[in-house]
């Protein structure tokens, strides 16, 4: 019961805001979606039981080294977990380029008509100290804002809020394909949240908007795991890692929230020695350097 995030990147046609979703009325949760519910709640309790889902950034148990986070960073900003506009068919295993936002980000929360406003309420305080971090870290412009006039929108739907996500999904994105829409409408218990960036079109490495999908039916803990994964894997960190430690880029589900080693790759991603578009070859010596500016204190 492997906590999975996937990450996608594809090229359509340019952001186009639409008027807003209505939400159905408020009923009480279908079977299915109490289900996926307890489901969830399960998995949370497991993680946690065996130790993992930890909120502690790292410490004196997970020391990196610079050469560690150098390849880390190669790993997880120029390496694709599936492959791109293709749903949830796994990459070819090559490096891309580097892939990040060259416009301010402005991340809106809208929440399915089956969230309790109590969940609502405290989740946009959780996201809005979230972003208010990844700004801080990464050094680029990245604020909340509402629904319309969003770029890198959240979507916290619940089983019961498929059509009203589908809806918003059609809004955003005028272009979107089957493949995208499949992968809302369809979406593996398995996958407990993703993330889809779309890419300019004169620019593919160049990100323009992005949708993450949050299940509404997870716990507290779980929920927010996904805020933190999801949005980040949005800015550009599309990948997962095995070596990753500390870190949310790794499937082993250790960490539940970013982590001093995931900040690094932030500020990694968003330096301006590091441009969009370049290929790992000739981005690695400058890579190196900042790891070892940044990590050299652990070593």
């Amino acid at each position: 019961m492997a906590l999975l995030a996937a990450a996608f990147v594809a090229a359509c046609e340019a952001y186009i805001p639409g008027p807003d979703a209505k939400a159905p009325p408020v009923t009480a949760p279908s079977p299915r979606s109490e289900a996926l519910r307890d489901y969830y709640a399960e998995v949370q309790s497991d993680l946690l039981a065996r130790g993992l889902l930890r909120t502690d950034g790292g410490g004196p148990d997970t020391p990196y080294t610079p050469d560690m986070l150098a390849t880390n960073f190669e790993q997880i900003a120029f390496y694709d977990e599936y492959a791109r506009g293709a749903g949830l068919r796994r990459s070819t295993g090559r490096a891309g380029n580097l892939r990040r936002w060259d416009v301010p980000v402005r991340v809106g929360l809208e929440f399915g008509a089956s969230v309790p406003e109590a969940i609502q309420s405290a989740d946009t305080a959780v996201v809005q100290g979230y972003v208010a971090r990844l700004a801080k870290v990464s050094g680029h412009t990245i604020t909340t804002t509402g629904p319309r006039r969003a770029n890198f929108h959240v979507l916290v739907m619940g089983a019961d809020d498929r059509d009203q996500m589908l809806a918003r999904v059609r809004e955003i994105v005028p272009g979107a394909g089957r493949t995208t829409l499949s992968l809302f409408r369809n979406t593996p218990r398995e996958i407990h949240c993703l993330v889809v960036a779309f890419s300019d079109q004169t620019n593919t490495n160049a990100y323009r908007t992005a949708i993450a999908m949050v299940r509404a039916e997870h716990p507290d803990l779980l929920r927010k795991s996904c805020y933190h994964e999801e949005i980040a894997q949005g800015l550009g960190l599309a990948n997962d890692s095995p070596e990753a430690r500390p870190s949310i880029f790794n499937d082993d589900d250790e960490f539940a929230l970013l982590t001093t080693h995931d900040e690094a790759l932030l500020q990694m991603l968003y330096n301006p020695a590091l441009s969009i578009g370049m290929s790992l070859e000739a981005a690695r010596p400058t890579i190196k350097s900042l790891a070892r500016e940044l990590a050299g204190r652990y070593y």
